[in-house]
């Protein structure tokens, strides 16, 4: 189990990992052993993810995220498979955990009189400094 927080959790079954070759640090090991994580997810399709969660999550502008809802971590930051699929992991709970709160929605303000005066005025000052450099040469 993925633990996302205290009252969502992703089970194993819906994680696919697939074990690839690093292009990363390694030495020698480097090309024998597959120690890069690629995780998968199935976001639009997993049914451990509540369904506001879901939508603020495929809405994301994520390359990661397929046309189909799939999530693609990929992680070769290390060394060891371990520690790449626990750095997949704990990404793909960090990307859930940015889905789970719905964000405060803004609200529209109208500038106050001295702001709006403050523009104008620093406006009006950067015409006249514009305006004194002007070379009239017309003799």
């Amino acid at each position: 189990m993925l633990e996302i927080s205290d009252n969502l959790a992703i089970p194993d079954d819906e994680l696919v990992e697939r074990f690839v070759r690093s292009s990363g640090p390694g030495g020698q090991n480097v090309n024998k052993v597959a120690t890069a994580v690629e995780l998968r997810f199935d976001l639009a399709g997993s049914p451990s993810l509540p369904e506001p969660v879901r939508a603020r999550l495929l809405a994301k502008r994520d390359r990661r995220i397929t046309d189909e809802g799939v999530l693609v971590i990929s992680a070769q930051r290390f060394r060891t498979q371990d520690r790449n699929r626990e750095d997949a992991r704990e990404r793909l709970a960090a990307f859930i955990a940015t889905g789970l709160f719905a964000p405060t929605p803004r609200v529209a303000t109208r500038p106050t009189r001295a702001s709006k005066e403050r523009r104008l005025s620093g406006k009006r000052e950067r015409g006249t400094i514009k305006r004194g450099r002007v070379v009239r040469d017309w003799d």
